[in-house]
C-alpha cells in the first residue's frame, strides 16, 4: 500500500459503537449464553409469538383504514408472453431469421443478445480501436461500486441507465471507451453476514477462527453468493467491461421517539423503555438537604459522570459555582461546573458530564480537564470500574438495577416522556454506543483546500451547478477523516507498533507506516536507531473505513500504483455519474485521495442525478421496505412475491404492516412485465438534474406500449420492403414527394436534438425527440399517410427507401436507450450495398447531426404544420357530427395564394390523415356547397365538410343536446367553486375556457343540423 497522509500518532475518537456479541438472529446480539436454556427458547418463542399477533391486528388496522385495492385500483391486462425458443449456444449470436412474432414482448426481444455482445468484445475498448468511425478519443467511467452483499434498486436502476446510454453513444460515435465493472466489499455488511451465516450453519462465533480462518470464509461466502448485482447488471444491459471487474476488498439510522418507546433489542431479555427523562438528584456537599437535579435518558451511565455542569448565567445555580456534589451511587465528590455550552432551558438545566459515552461530554470535559471513565465495554456489559453488583450485566438490564438503587437511596426524582432521536445500527437493530477509542486519521484540511479550489477555479465541473454551495461548505469546515474500523473485512491499516520488551510505561507508542512490514521496518530502523530484524513490529488490527477504499476505485480500478496501460490510457476518467447523496460521502473523498495520490483529479466532470423516491415521496430504504428490485419490474411479479420478499427482510412487526399495506395499495394485481428498455427509456426521461424523481409503474407501463408501438412499425416496414428489397446509400436518396421530404427532414432533426442531448448529458431532450419521431412523425403521421401511396399499383420507390431509412437511422438513435429493441429490429434490416455492415447496432455508427443536414428543410416542416393545423379541425368536425365511419368530401377556401399552393402540395395526406374522402380547393369568393358544416382555421382559412346525406339531423339533435347538457353542468359546477390561487386557479381557468369553447361548437352545429331539418334527405350509406 502506498504512503499515505496518516497522522503519525493514535488519537482519541468518538465513534459510533454498537454493542456486539454472539451473532444471533442479529448480528450483534449480547447473549451470554449462546446456545440458550430451555427457558430462554421458551421465552423467545413467546415474543416471537406476540411479534406475529402484533403483526397481524397492524396489517388488519392499516386495511380497515383505505380502501380495498381491488376496488380503488384499475386493472392491468396482462400481454402474451413469447419467448424465444430456438436453441441457442451461450455466447452465439441470436437467429434472426424467423419472422417477427405478432407483438413486442420483452423476454423474447431481450433473450440471447448480452452474452453474445460480452463474448464478441463489444463492450471493450480494444475492439472500438477497430471501428472505421474511430475518432481516436477516449472515454472512460466507472461504475459506482455498489456494495456486495446487497442488490440493486430503482436508484441503482436510474445510475445504470444513464451511465450505459452515455457509454453506448460515445461507443457508437467511435470513442474508445472503458467503462470499469467494481462492487464494494461493504466491511460491516459483509462481516455481519458471514458472522450469522456462520452462527446458524456451524454454531462458530468470529473469535472462535483465526483472522486468516475467518477472511477465508468472507471470500468464500463473496465468491458463492457476492454476485447477485452482476447478474442484475447484465439485466439490465449495462455494457460494462467485464474483464476489468474490481473489488473494493457503517450503516447508522436516526429513529425519532415522540415519548415512552419500548423497542425489542437484540441479546436484551425484554424491552426497553426509551423516550423518557430520569430526574436525579446529586447532593450537595456539606449542605445538608440541598441538591442539583440534573435530567439524563441514558441512566446506566450514571457511573461514568465525573462531573456535573451549568450554564454560567443560569441564575438557579449561582450560588453553587466552584461547589462539590456528591455522586448518587457511589457518594464520590464530583466538581459542579459552568459551561456555556449548557442549554438551561432544556431539563433542569444541569446535566451530568460523562465523558467516555457522549461526544458532546467528551469536548466539555477536554476544556475543563476531566478524565473519562469508561464503564460500558465493547459488548455492551458494564465494566468493572461499575463494582461487582453491575459488572458483566447487560447495560438495560443494568439500567434497571441503577433505577432501584436511586429509589433505595431516595434520590430518584422522576420520570416523564422526554422526546428524542435515537441512534439505531441498521445492520443489527441495536441502539448505538458510544465508546472511546483510539483511531487512525487521515488530516484533510489541504487536500479539502485543493478539491474546493478545483471546483471554484472551474477545473472539476458539478452539474448541476447548485451542488457547488454544499461542496464549497463541507470542505471549508472539513475536520480529519476517522478512517479506522474496527473489523476484520477489509483493507487493513498499513500501521505497525514497534514492540519493546520489557514494556516501559513512561515510553510513548512508536508507530510507522508502510506499504509492506519489510517498508515499515526499514523506517523504525531508521527512526530509531537500531537494526530492523532486532525489532518486533506489530500490525494494527483495525481495517480502512469502507469509503477510503471505495475512493481509491477510479484509478486502483486501472492498475494504480503501477503505471499500467489503463492508467495511463483512461486515467483521469471522462466523467463520474452517480447519485447527488453521493456528493460528499464518495465523490469528494474521490477528488480528495485522487489528487493527494496521483497528483491529478479522477475525473473533470460530474454529473449527478436526483433521488428516486416511492410514491409516497419517501427515500427507497430496505428499512421502509420501498425498496423495488429492478428486475421485478423486468420480467414482472406477483403481489404475493412481493409480500414474501418483505416478509423475509428484517423489517419490524409495525414497519412490516405497513410496509405490506403500501404495496397491496401500489400493486394490487403485482407489476407488470415491463421489460428492461422499458424501464430504460423511462428512468432516461425524467429530468433527473433536478428535483427527486418519483417513478411509477405506469410511467414504465406507458414505455412499454411505446416499444409495442415501435415493433409494429418495423413489422409493417418489413412487410412493405420484402424480400428482394435492395436499400439505396443514404446519400443518393433523394425524397420524391412533399412527405418524404418532410419525414426524412423530421428525421434530420431528431438526429440533432439527439445529438445535443448527448453532448450536453440532457438525457430527457433524447428521450423525448425519439419519442416524437418515433410516435408522432412515423407512426402517427407519415405511415398513415403514406399507406394509400404503397398500396398503388405499380408502387412508387420512393416511400420503401424512405421507411427503410427512417428504420435504420432511427434505430441506431434509439439504441443507446434501448439497446434490446434495437438491436432485434436492426438486426433483420437488409444491409446497404457496399462496404461492410457493423456485426451490431452497439458498434454500428451513431448518426450525426452532420451528415443528415442536406435533409433539414425547416421552411417545408413550417408548412406542413399548418397541415396538421387543417387535419385537427377536420378531426374536431367529425368528432361534432359524430361521422364515425363516413368519408366526407372536403373544401379549404383561402384569399392567400401562398397558403393556397401549401394545401395544393398535401391534400391528398390532409384527406387521408383527417380521414375525410377528396380534399379540394375552393376557389377565393366562390360559394361553399349548400349543407355543409364550416369551421374556421385561422384568419384567413375556411375549411367546408360535406354532411348532406351524411347525417341525420332528428337523431342527431337530441345527442348533441344530452352532451351539451352534460358540458353546461361542468361548467356550472367549476363557475359555483370559489376562485383559488396559483396553479390551481390557473388550471380551472383553462377547463372554463375549454368547456365554453366545446359549448359554442355544439351551439353551432345544433344550429346548422336545424337548417337541414327541412332540406336534408335520407342519410345515405357510408
Amino acid at each position: 500500500m502506498p504512503h499515505l497522509p496518516l497522522a503519525s500518532f493514535r488519537q482519541p475518537l468518538w465513534v459510533l459503537k454498537s454493542s456486539r456479541g454472539f451473532p444471533r438472529s442479529h448480528p450483534l446480539s449480547t447473549q451470554s449464553e449462546p446456545h440458550g436454556s430451555p427457558v430462554s427458547r421458551r421465552n423467545r418463542e413467546a415474543k416471537q409469538k406476540r411479534l406475529r399477533e402484533k403483526q397481524v391486528a397492524l396489517e388488519a388496522r392499516l386495511a380497515r383504514k383505505s380502501k380495498s385495492p381491488a376496488e380503488s385500483s384499475k386493472a392491468w391486462t396482462p400481454k402474451e408472453i413469447v419467448l424465444y425458443e430456438i436453441p441457442t449456444k451461450l455466447g452465439e449470436k441470436k437467429d434472426v431469421s424467423r419472422p417477427l412474432p405478432p407483438a413486442y414482448s420483452p423476454q423474447y426481444v431481450e433473450a440471447a443478445w448480452y452474452p453474445w455482445w460480452v463474448r464478441e468484445g463489444f463492450f471493450k475498448p480494444e475492439y472500438q480501436m477497430r471501428l472505421p468511425q474511430a475518432t481516436g478519443e477516449t472515454f472512460s467511467m466507472c461504475i459506482p461500486p455498489p456494495n456486495v452483499t446487497g442488490s440493486l434498486h430503482i436508484g441503482h436502476a436510474l445510475t445504470v441507465a444513464i451511465q450505459d446510454a452515455l457509454v453506448r453513444w460515445h461507443r457508437m460515435r467511435g470513442d474508445q471507451v472503458l467503462w470499469v465493472p467494481g462492487s464494494d466489499h461493504a466491511g460491516i455488511a459483509t462481516q455481519a453476514v458471514v458472522e450469522k451465516q456462520l452462527w446458524k450453519e456451524r454454531g462458530v462465533r468470529r473469535h472462535d477462527l483465526s483472522r486468516d480462518d475467518f477472511l477465508r470464509e468472507v471470500w468464500k461466502w463473496k465468491e458463492e453468493k457476492g454476485g447477485e448485482i452482476c447478474e442484475q447488471l447484465r439485466a439490465l444491459g449495462a455494457s460494462l467491461d467485464w474483464d476489468r471487474e474490481r473489488f473494493t476488498m457503517d450503516a447508522v439510522e436516526s429513529r425519532p421517539l415522540p415519548g415512552r418507546t419500548e423497542l425489542c433489542l437484540p441479546g436484551c431479555p425484554s424491552p426497553v423503555s426509551f423516550g423518557l427523562l430520569v430526574s436525579v438528584a446529586y447532593p450537595v456537599d456539606g449542605e445538608l438537604g440541598a441538591e442539583v437535579v440534573v435530567g439524563t435518558t441514558r441512566p446506566e451511565t450514571l457511573l461514568g459522570d465525573v462531573a456535573v455542569a451549568v450554564h454560567p448565567d443560569d441564575a438557579r445555580f449561582t450560588h453553587l459555582h466552584g461547589r462539590q456534589l456528591r455522586h448518587p451511587l457511589t457518594g464520590q465528590l464530583l466538581p459542579l461546573i459552568t459551561d456555556s455550552s449548557v442549554q438551561p432551558h432544556l431539563g433542569t438545566g444541569a446535566v451530568k458530564v460523562t465523558p467516555a459515552h457522549s461526544p458532546a461530554d467528551a469536548e466539555l470535559g477536554a476544556r475543563h480537564g476531566l478524565n473519562p471513565l469508561s464503564v460500558i465495554a465493547e459488548d455492551g456489559t458494564m465494566t468493572s470500574l461499575c463494582g461487582d453488583w453491575l459488572q458483566g450485566l447487560h447495560r438495560f438490564v443494568a439500567r434497571e438495577k441503577i433505577m432501584s438503587a436511586l429509589s433505595e437511596r431516595r434520590l430518584f426524582r422522576g420520570l416523564q416522556d422526554h422526546p428524542m432521536v435515537l441512534p439505531i445500527c441498521s445492520r443489527s437493530g441495536d441502539v448505538v454506543e458510544y465508546l472511546l477509542k483510539s483511531q487512525w486519521f487521515v488530516r484533510c484540511r489541504e487536500m479539502g483546500d485543493r478539491a474546493a479550489q478545483a471546483v471554484e477555479s472551474g477545473d472539476l465541473e458539478l452539474s448541476p451547478s447548485f451542488h457547488q454551495k454544499n461542496w464549497q461548505h463541507w470542505f471549508s469546515h472539513i475536520g480529519d477523516w476517522c478512517v479506522s474500523r474496527q473489523l476484520w473485512w477489509g483493507h487493513q491499516i498499513p500501521a505497525y507498533l514497534v514492540v519493546e520488551e520489557p514494556v516501559k510505561a513512561d515510553r510513548e507508542d512508536c508507530w510507522v507506516v508502510g506499504r509492506t512490514e519489510a517498508e515499515a521496518r526499514e523506517v523504525a530502523a531508521e527512526l530509531l536507531g537500531r537494526p530492523g530484524p532486532e525489532l518486533n513490529l506489530q500490525r494494527d488490527p483495525d481495517v480502512l473505513d469502507t469509503w477510503f477504499s471505495s475512493a481509491l476505485f477510479p484509478f486502483s480500478a486501472l492498475g494504480w500504483p503501477q503505471e499500467t496501460p489503463d492508467f495511463t490510457r483512461f486515467y483521469p476518467l471522462s466523467l463520474l455519474e452517480t447519485g447527488s447523496d453521493l456528493l460528499l460521502f464518495w465523490v469528494g473523498r474521490m477528488v480528495m485521495l485522487g489528487t493527494q495520490l496521483t497528483g491529478q483529479l479522477p475525473f473533470r466532470q460530474v454529473l449527478l442525478h436526483s433521488m428516486v423516491r416511492d410514491k409516497q415521496g419517501r427515500k427507497m430504504s430496505k428499512s421502509l421496505g420501498n425498496v423495488l428490485d429492478p428486475r421485478d419490474i423486468i420480467t414482472g411479479v406477483e403481489l404475493q412475491v412481493l409480500q414474501e420478499k418483505l416478509r423475509d427482510g428484517n423489517l419490524d412487526p409495525e414497519e412490516l404492516a405497513i410496509a405490506a399495506a403500501a404495496q397491496r395499495k401500489d400493486f394490487p394485481h403485482g407489476i407488470p412485465e415491463c421489460g428492461t428498455d422499458a424501464l430504460r427509456f423511462t428512468l432516461c426521461s425524467h429530468g433527473a438534474l433536478g428535483g427527486d424523481l418519483h417513478l411509477s409503474v405506469s410511467e414504465v407501463l406507458s414505455s412499454r406500449h411505446f416499444c409495442n408501438k415501435i415493433w409494429n412499425a418495423l413489422r409493417f416496414i418489413f412487410s412493405v420492403l420484402g424480400r428482394e428489397f435492395v436499400p439505396q446509400p443514404s446519400e443518393e436518396l433523394s425524397p420524391l414527394s412533399p412527405m418524404d421530404t418532410w419525414v426524412l427532414s423530421r428525421l434530420a432533426r431528431t438526429a440533432h436534438e439527439c445529438e445535443r442531448g448527448f453532448f450536453t448529458r440532457d438525457l430527457p431532450l433524447v428521450a423525448h425527440a425519439l419519442h416524437h419521431f418515433w410516435l408522432h412523425n412515423l407512426c402517427d403521421i407519415y405511415l398513415e399517410a403514406v399507406k394509400p401511396v404503397l398500396s398503388c399499383s405499380p408502387r412508387p420507390p420512393g416511400p420503401p427507401q424512405v421507411l427503410f431509412t427512417c428504420a435504420d437511422v432511427g434505430l441506431r438513435l434509439l439504441a443507446p436507450l434501448m439497446p434490446f429493441l434495437a438491436e432485434e429490429l436492426w438486426q433483420r434490416l437488409p444491409h446497404r450495398p457496399g462496404g461492410s455492415p457493423a456485426p451490431s447496432i452497439s458498434v454500428a455508427p451513431y448518426p450525426s447531426a452532420c451528415s443528415l443536414e442536406h435533409w433539414c428543410q425547416p421552411e417545408l416542416e413550417r408548412r406542413f404544420s399548418r397541415v396538421q393545423e387543417a387535419v385537427q379541425v377536420l378531426r374536431a368536425l367529425r368528432a361534432t357530427y359524430q361521422l364515425t365511419k363516413a368519408r366526407p368530401q372536403v373544401l379549404l377556401q383561402s384569399s392567400e395564394p401562398g397558403e393556397r399552393g401549401l394545401f395544393a402540395a398535401f391534400l391528398e395526406p390532409l384527406g387521408t390523415l383527417g380521414h375525410c374522402g377528396a380534399v379540394g380547393l375552393l376557389p377565393p369568393g366562390a360559394v361553399a356547397p349548400s349543407g355543409w358544416a364550416q369551421a374556421p382555421l385561422g384568419d384567413t382559412i375556411q375549411v367546408y365538410m360535406e354532411l348532406q346525406g351524411l347525417v341525420d339531423p332528428q337523431k342527431h339533435l337530441p345527442l348533441l343536446a344530452a352532451r351539451r347538457h352534460k358540458l353546461q353542468k361542468q361548467l356550472d359546477s367549476l363557475l359555483a367553486r370559489t376562485p383559488s390561487e396559483g396553479d390551481a386557479e390557473t388550471r380551472r381557468q383553462q377547463r372554463l375556457s375549454s368547456l365554453q369553447l366545446e359549448l359554442s361548437k355544439l351551439d353551432k352545429a345544433a344550429s346548422h343540423l336545424r337548417q337541414l331539418v327541412d332540406t336534408s334527405p335520407s342519410p345515405r350509406e357510408p
